[in-house]
């Protein structure tokens, strides 16, 4: 598709105008919630730059279909709807008509590789340095901006993937999201479900393991040689597992719950494949009653965690602390006959599962169709 493509450069501030968001919200000062009316978006690398959910003043809104830029740490991303921002965040606000959701990410890849030799920090770039970056775009027959091969190029790179989403998805059992009887009665009866309230540490336990003679920064970030075993931190970058090490004199742990200790973001993650701790984190696993959890009971679990671990009051600087500090802390459970009602976790963590993935299911069916379709066109 790339053959004989005719490319043109182009400044930013001709296609862009680079504005200053309306008002910078603090995220100590301002409640950040799970949902909500609009985004607040940040300087972060995930989610879309998404941290969660503010209600405010709708007067300090940045417009939708824009891109939000973080001047200090180059993450960029598009922003369908109005939202709300943090600190150093500029609003790309499109002047060519032509721009929308689909062709964004073509933008935002060439933007990406434009900006790739800067360095970023403290000072950041200001407005006319950005306005002033020059981006390479295919062009038409016209010498315009060919709008319309950006799509089919969005398209095909979207196919690959999706047409594997979709193998996997048959493969493994997950098309079938229609609720049994059982599932969708412990829907129906979720406001009538008894719940207790237990001490974490009364029902995990902090696995012990052995200290491997690594730091982070000589471990290779892939699989290569003998290199293979996840390693646990801090991160809650892919569940904190960013760096692999040799499985030798390890401790290989797997079906358990990790929890960071001294992160931004403290953020309980189920490991349902094999890894090893190796700094500012641990793993826990269940303890009561000798009990073993399957792992949608541990998927239960996690959740529980993360409503009293991963809120917005803690960060790097204002710290949550480690075992000693999460053991004592308590969160609620599904009970029947004063003890967890495991049936109840587990029923309900698979209800939800099917409901999650049924909006992958018809995702993945509209955008083969879409792709199809484009290939007749073509």
């Amino acid at each position: 598709m790339l053959d004989n493509v005719e490319w043109g450069e182009f400044a930013l501030g001709d296609l862009f105008e680079v504005n200053t968001s309306k008002k910078r919200f603090d995220a100590n000062k301002v409640q950040v919630m799970e949902g909500g009316n609009h985004p607040y978006v940040v300087r972060m690398s995930s989610n879309n730059g998404q941290k969660g959910y503010i209600n405010e003043d709708e007067s300090f809104l940045n417009e939708g279909n824009t891109i939000s830029f973080g001047q200090d740490t180059a993450t960029m991303f598009y922003q369908e709807k109005p939202y709300f921002t943090g600190d150093k965040i500029k609003i790309l606000k499109p002047k060519v008509k032509q721009f929308n959701k689909e062709n964004s990410q073509f933008f935002i890849s060439t933007m990406i590789k434009a900006f790739s030799s800067f360095s970023w920090g403290s000072s950041s770039f200001n407005v006319s340095i950005l306005k002033d970056q020059l981006l390479t775009l295919p062009l038409s027959g016209s010498r315009e901006i060919d709008f319309d091969f950006m799509g089919r190029v969005i398209s095909e790179l979207e196919a690959g993937p999706i047409v594997e989403l979709e193998a996997y998805l048959s493969a493994t059992g997950l098309k079938d999201y229609q609720l049994t009887p059982e599932e969708q009665k412990v829907l129906d009866n979720f406001e009538h479900i008894s719940w207790g309230e237990y001490k974490i540490g009364a029902l995990f336990e902090k696995i012990k393991t052995k200290k491997i003679p690594f730091k982070a920064d000589e471990l290779p970030k892939e699989k290569t040689g003998k290199y293979t075993l996840p390693c646990l931190t801090s991160s809650f970058n892919n569940q904190g597992l960013n760096y692999f090490a040799p499985k030798d004199g390890a401790t290989i742990l797997k079906n358990v719950i990790s929890i960071p200790s001294n992160s931004d973001v403290y953020r309980a993650y189920f490991q349902s494949n094999e890894f090893t701790v190796l700094s500012d984190a641990y793993a826990i696993q269940w303890g009561l009653n000798d009990i073993e959890l399957s792992p949608n009971q541990y998927l239960f679990a996690v959740q529980c965690i993360n409503k009293v671990t991963d809120l917005t009051i803690y960060s790097y600087k204002s710290k949550l602390g480690g075992w000693n500090v999460v053991k004592n802390k308590y969160i609620q459970l599904p009970v029947k006959n004063k003890q967890p009602d495991y049936k109840t976790m587990e029923v309900l963590t698979l209800a939800l599962k099917k409901l999650a993935i049924k909006g992958v299911v018809q995702y993945t069916d509209r955008k083969i169709a879409a792709y199809e379709q484009i290939v007749m066109e073509d």
